[in-house]
């Protein structure tokens, strides 16, 4: 990816331009956004001034309008000048999107609001930002095998498998941790869970990189070197700082708890404090800020999967930040732009799965001997196998899916073969259950029937599964 252009230097800019014209500059109050936009210098000399301004002249008075609006941050950056961000209407307006999606539009979705329900959802999250924020970083592997290794638990077998699993149990440890303080030691403890079995040297599992290791981040596509991390004798020391800000110990402005959690995203990032593994520890530490914050929603979005839909502009939000004085702001509303897709993701997944839910469960409405006789997560597996005929289900995957024990989940798939809905075969030293290819026609033939037998109208079944 090739480099942003540095903004001119606003102190050379005003050393040209006229004392008078400075003055009237300022005085026209030219926006910190203009167009609506947050715009680099590398997009802004793309762009027509306005009327009556050069384009540096319009630079200029954009810059002055952001610093009047720049709050400094307790961070400094390797020449050792000050982080900063602001709040234009712009960042106001998508932190109002966040907030609102989450307090009314997410938080009154039935299956949210169902504790029946809830776990199967966090769990399909957990599984889809352990994937995409593995692909992130270069793993390769299909979604749909992923997806049956975690909810199956089988055991990683290559480099990029290990980097999902890791991610995945990470996920699960900044849920058990969300309410503790954030330390080094729990920060580096995360970094051994999601590097671990995928380095070269095992032995850098969560211990920070040493002044000798040549560290920089690369794009991998043409050798350009992107960023160079601050020099490895003040990683401790800034890694104080950074538990101190993520424990909101500063005596600081108030800052709004998404914005926090933002920066610690960036801040862990620039750092690069391990010799691997940076970005899905700084995204993991994002999640932990907004759980830690009380913003419950970080367990049902993605937001690797937006940035994997455009990894440029991820990065290229890190390097607007680096190349313009910096300012934090334009990785702010980046990542507030991802999470508001996310969100609205999140509620057309939801209200898609709702729909799925409410035709499943007006076929099983039309057949009695059903109504009252399966629980919500069959009712989920049968709407699946509905969409997917031949699919297989094991009792592990079906109890990961829900976060159920062993035997609930093994009862809800025995239950439905007992019923005629699911076959079963062995496989090794385990059952297989398979959606049959005519399913709705067997639930159709079960209306039909007289339910006096119940499940025993069976006439055999095939030997209890191992435990």
């Amino acid at each position: 990816m090739k480099s942003p252009i540095h903004p001119p230097n606003l102190r050379a800019l005003l050393n040209d331009i006229k004392p008078e014209r400075v003055l009237d500059i300022m005085q026209q109050r030219v926006g910190p956004t203009p167009d609506g936009e947050y715009f680099h210098w590398d997009k802004l000399r793309h762009r027509n001034p306005p009327e009556g301004y050069r384009l540096e002249e319009w630079w200029a008075g954009t810059k002055f309008a952001r610093m009047a609006l720049y709050r400094p941050l307790p961070f400094k950056d390797k020449a050792m000048h000050s982080f900063q961000y602001g709040l234009p209407d712009l960042v106001l307006q998508l932190l109002h999107r966040v907030d609102r999606d989450a307090s009314s539009r997410i938080q009154a979705t039935e299956q949210i609001a169902n504790s029946q329900t809830r776990d199967t959802y966090i769990i399909s999250s957990l599984i889809e930002e352990a994937i995409t924020s593995s692909q992130l970083e270069g793993a390769s592997t299909t979604r749909r095998v992923a997806k049956e290794m975690l909810r199956e638990g089988r055991k990683p077998r290559t480099h990029s498998e290990h980097m999902i699993v890791n991610n995945y149990r990470a996920m699960q440890f900044i849920r058990e941790y969300a309410h503790e303080t954030m330390t080094p030691g729990l920060i580096r403890e995360l970094h051994g869970i999601l590097v671990e079995h995928t380095l070269d040297d095992a032995t850098q599992a969560g211990v920070l990189r040493r002044e000798t290791d040549d560290i920089r981040v690369i794009d991998v596509r043409d050798g350009t070197t992107m960023h160079i991390p601050p020099n490895a004798t003040q990683l401790a020391e800034r890694l104080d700082a950074l538990c101190s800000f993520a424990n909101g110990k500063q005596s600081e402005l108030f800052i709004h708890p998404v914005i926090r959690a933002i920066i610690l995203h960036f801040m862990l990032a620039y750092d690069h404090p391990f010799m691997d593994g940076n970005g899905r520890t700084a995204r993991a530490l994002f999640y932990w800020s907004l759980l830690n914050q009380g913003y419950w929603l970080a367990e049902y979005i993605s937001i690797s999967r937006i940035l994997r839909s455009a990894p440029s502009e991820y990065a290229r939000a890190y390097l607007y930040t680096e190349t313009d004085d910096g300012d934090v702001t334009y990785f702010i509303i980046h990542q507030l732009h991802v999470m508001c897709r996310a969100l609205d993701d999140l509620v057309k997944y939801l209200s898609a799965k709702a729909r799925e839910v409410r035709e499943i469960e007006e076929t099983i409405r039309s057949t009695p001997f059903l109504q009252d006789g399966l629980n919500h997560r069959q009712i989920a597996l049968l709407g699946h196998a509905l969409r997917h005929p031949n699919a297989t289900y094991r009792i592990q995957g079906h109890r990961q899916s829900h976060n159920i024990t062993y035997e609930t989940a093994r009862t809800d798939l025995t239950s439905l073969f007992d019923l005629g809905l699911l076959t079963q075969e062995r496989v090794s030293r385990t059952f297989v259950f398979r959606a049959p290819s005519d399913l709705l026609a067997q639930i159709k033939t079960l209306g039909r029937r007289q339910t006096g037998r119940g499940p025993a109208c069976r006439p055999s079944r095939a030997p209890k599964s191992p435990t």
